[in-house]
């Protein structure tokens, strides 16, 4: 029998940092929370406190676009591997990323459009064009648009076939309307950011690469699946022809 425990062994509290690093909780040593709440410039800075909001928005939104084409990445992985339900369940968090990139666009909306032209000035040449995750999810997209269509080879199908028999193939045809969902997000995502843009600084004017912020209007159709967005034309088409 083991001896029992003398009433002054003393233990740390539950709430007593275990991990590495000097913070002074594990929440704050885990996530790096010094690091990442330096990352904003501070009050001193600031050539106008709104700096704060435009910072965190955008860069909050690069860590959701982070998981979100990590997980459309591992999705087409295991869409090669035949693992539909894996890919699907990584596919809805892809997209609720997006959503919430989406979503955040509103709180620049909250900035005086006056004032945003003083910090305008100290955004150099930045530009949405060059977001490292908008950059890094439409080849992950793509891969994944490969794998697809691969599996739905594999599997005998045309598109046509696959919407028209789409039960008998349920994890093929939701792998279909996952695609279409993520496609429709991002499409969402450039909609959003550009009205955002045109009511912040107006359409007809330059952005800061010099790129006319009309052409961001011009984008808002680009699609990542077109033939997924075609094959609504086809069955349409050949629902009427059967009537």
């Amino acid at each position: 029998m083991l001896p029992a425990m003398s009433q002054e062994t003393w233990e740390p509290p539950l709430s007593s940092p275990v991990l590495p690093g000097e913070a002074r909780t594990d929440y704050e040593r885990y996530l790096n929370t010094e690091e990442l709440l330096a990352l904003q410039k501070g009050p001193q800075e600031w050539v106008h406190r709104d700096e704060l909001l435009f910072q965190v928005v955008h860069q909050s939104s690069e860590l959701w676009l982070k998981l979100a084409w990590n997980d459309t990445g591992a999705a087409a992985a295991l869409v090669a591997e035949d693992d539909l339900g894996g890919a699907l369940r990584l596919l809805r968090r892809a997209s609720l990323c997006m959503r919430y990139v989406t979503a955040q666009l509103d709180m620049l909306e909250h900035m005086s459009p006056w004032e945003y032209q003083e910090i305008r000035k100290v955004l150099g040449h930045g530009s949405g064009f060059d977001s490292p995750g908008v950059k890094e999810l439409r080849p992950a997209m793509a891969r994944l648009g490969e794998a697809f269509h691969a599996a739905r080879e594999r599997a005998g199908l045309s598109l046509v076939d696959l919407y028209v028999h789409g039960r008998a193939h349920e994890e093929l045809y939701q792998l279909a309307e996952a695609l279409m969902e993520l496609d429709e997000w991002l499409q969402t995502w450039r909609i959003r950011h550009y009205r955002v843009v045109a009511r912040v600084i107006g359409e007809r004017v330059v952005g800061t690469q010099g790129t006319p912020v009309e052409v961001l209007g011009r984008l808002i159709h680009r699609v990542e699946y077109p033939e997924l967005w075609d094959v609504r034309n086809e069955l349409t088409a050949r629902s009427q022809a059967e009537s």
